[in-house]
């Protein structure tokens, strides 16, 4: 099978950033490529992705930290996205992308901390959660604890608070463009919709957010995803702060 992951395609997807001359790894086409293609169920692709930032970063910085820093974006990006489009792709992206890691590039102890109390990390979500869904952050909480008290919880605590909130390595904004990268794949309008509004306030431009749908839009109709659904468009931030 031929690969879709090509220079000429990434370099246009990162083209399509409209803040332009940035450090190589303030643009987040790398992470929206890598979450877009493995929700896509295209994990192959991934290493591809990587390789390529990684020799984009090199001809600006030879400092293995930023080095390091990159891989790690990807991994947690491919980590924090299997709540979204599931484990199984998480893990499959994951193993494809440790598989061409160069060893001084991987790492061997856990980022996030273990020994963190439950209610710190339930504080930490709801938190993050408010941030990124703002004045509807309260009735989203009350629809999932009314569904399932469980899926309320969890929720709370380890999805926006043990996984989304660990933010040492990607920004809340980047979490937001992993979210809707693995939504765009996945055919979620109603959550693709919440997090390109969230995308806004986490301090994203309307411009940024358009690009970043559009990222997630090629990769995903390039690996081969057909929608049943159309994707939104992303509402100007004006529009949010109103509530309509």
């Amino acid at each position: 099978m031929s690969a879709l992951a090509t220079t000429p395609f990434l370099r246009h997807l990162k083209s399509l950033y409209p803040r332009k001359n940035l450090p190589r790894l303030a643009n987040p086409w790398y992470i929206v490529a890598s979450v877009a293609f493995c929700a896509s169920n295209r994990a192959e692709e991934v290493p591809r992705v990587f390789q390529h930032a990684l020799n984009d970063l090199k001809a600006e910085s030879n400092n293995i930290e930023d080095h390091r820093l990159l891989a790690r974006k990807v991994r947690d990006a491919l980590f924090k996205a299997g709540l979204t489009a599931g484990f199984a792709r998480a893990i499959n992206g994951l193993s494809a992308l440790h598989e061409v890691m160069p060893e001084e590039l991987r790492d061997t102890r856990m980022m996030r901390r273990t020994r963190t109390p439950m209610e710190e990390h339930e504080k930490i979500g709801k938190a993050l959660f408010r941030r990124i869904y703002g004045e509807t952050a309260d009735s989203i909480q009350d629809l999932m604890n009314n569904i399932y008290p469980d899926l309320g919880w969890f929720n709370k605590s380890v999805i926006y608070g043990v996984n989304y909130g660990f933010t040492e390595i990607l920004s809340p904004l980047e979490t937001s463009y992993t979210m809707i990268a693995a939504l765009t794949a996945t055919d979620n309008p109603k959550q693709i919709r919440w997090h390109l509004d969230g995308a806004q306030r986490g301090g994203a431009t309307l411009e940024e957010v358009q690009s970043v749908r559009a990222m997630s839009m090629k990769v995903a109709a390039l690996s081969g995803v057909r929608w049943r659904n159309e994707i939104p468009q992303v509402r100007e931030s004006f529009v949010i702060a109103r509530g309509i």
